[in-house]
C-alpha cells in the first residue's frame, strides 16, 4: 500500500526568510568584529605610534639610530634574506614530490612539514640549544674546532629556518593537488623537459601562492621572538634582532627606544597584510 501525499511549493518570500538571517544579525556580528578589529588591532598600533612619537621626532630618530638598533635592524634583515630563499626552495621541491610522486614515508613528510606548527617556538629554540650548546651532542666538537652556533648568528638563522620552512609548502600543496599534472603530462609528452615544464606550466600555475607563501615566511622570519629568544643569548649589538631589541630596551625603561622599533615592525606587518590582502585577491582571480 502506498501513501501519497502532497507538497506545497515554498513560496518566494517564506524561502528568503528561512535563507537569511534577520538584518539586526548581520549589523551585530558585523559590530562584533569591528570591536575586534579596533580593541585588538587598530588601537594597540596607534598606541605603539603614539608612544614612538611622544618625545618628538628627534627623539624618533635618536632611537632608531643607536648602534644597538641599527644591528638589530641589520641582523632582522639578514635572518630574513637568508631563510626566506631556503625556506622556498624547500616548500617547491616539497610540494612538487608530495603532488607528482608516490614514495614511501610520503604521508610522514607532511606530517613533519606541520611539525613547527604544533611545537612551541621556545622549545624549538631548545632543541637547537641541546644539540649545538656547549653541554649538547655536538657542543664538544664544535667547541674543539671553533665553531660557534649557539648564542651566535648561525643559531639564530637555524631556529628561524627551523620556524618558518612550513609556509611556503602549505600554501604549494593544497594547490598543486587540487590542479592535477595533466598539462604537464601533455608538455612532456609533447618532448619538454622536466625543467621547461616546471617554468612554462607548473610557476605561472602557482606563482601567487608562492609569493603568498613567500610573504607569509618573511614576515615571520622578521617577527619571530621566541625561538631566536632562546639561541641568541641576548648579546646587545651582535644577536639581538629587532624583536628582541624591543624587549631589552623596554626592560631598560628606554620606552622611546622600544617603541620607535617596534613601530618598524608594525609598519612592516601593515606592509604585509596590504600585500597579503593584493596576493589574495590576485590568488582568487587566477
Amino acid at each position: 500500500m502506498t501513501t501519497m501525499t502532497n507538497t506545497q511549493p515554498i513560496s518566494a518570500p517564506t524561502l528568503r526568510h528561512v535563507l537569511h538571517d534577520p538584518v539586526w544579525v548581520k549589523w551585530l556580528l558585523t559590530a562584533i568584529a569591528v570591536g575586534f578589529i579596533i580593541l585588538f588591532l587598530c588601537l594597540p598600533l596607534a598606541i605603539v605610534i603614539f608612544e614612538a612619537c611622544a618625545k618628538g621626532w628627534d627623539a624618533y630618530w635618536a632611537a632608531l639610530s643607536q648602534p644597538d638598533a641599527q644591528a638589530a635592524l641589520r641582523l632582522t634583515l639578514l635572518t630574513a634574506l637568508a631563510t626566506v630563499p631556503l625556506n622556498t626552495v624547500f616548500g617547491l621541491c616539497a610540494a612538487w614530490a608530495i603532488t607528482r610522486f608516490e614514495f614511501p614515508g610520503k604521508s610522514l613528510l607532511t606530517t613533519l612539514i606541520d611539525l613547527p606548527f604544533s611545537v612551541s617556538p621556545v622549545i624549538s629554540g631548545l632543541i637547537f640549544v641541546l644539540m649545538f650548546g656547549a653541554q649538547g651532542w655536538f657542543g664538544a666538537w664544535l667547541s674543539a674546532h671553533d665553531i660557534k652556533i649557539i648564542f651566535a648568528v648561525p643559531g639564530i638563522m637555524l631556529a628561524t629556518l627551523f620556524i618558518t620552512f612550513p609556509f611556503v609548502a602549505r600554501e604549494l600543496i593544497p594547490l598543486m593537488q587540487e590542479m592535477g599534472s595533466e598539462e604537464e603530462e601533455a608538455a612532456l609528452s609533447l618532448g619538454a623537459s622536466g625543467w621547461q615544464t616546471f617554468i612554462q606550466i607548473t610557476l605561472p600555475n602557482i606563482k601567487w601562492a608562492l609569493l603568498y607563501g613567500v610573504l607569509l615566511c618573511n614576515a615571520r622570519a622578521m617577527g619571530e621572538f621566541g625561538a631566536v629568544s632562546v639561541v641568541s643569548g641576548h648579546i646587545r649589538g651582535l644577536t639581538n634582532t629587532l624583536p628582541l631589541h624591543v624587549e631589552v630596551s623596554y626592560n631598560e625603561y628606554d620606552f622611546v627606544g622600544a617603541f620607535a622599533s617596534a613601530s618598524i615592525l608594525a609598519g612592516l606587518a601593515i606592509v604585509t597584510l596590504i600585500l597579503k590582502s593584493v596576493l589574495e585577491w590576485k590568488q582568487g582571480k587566477h
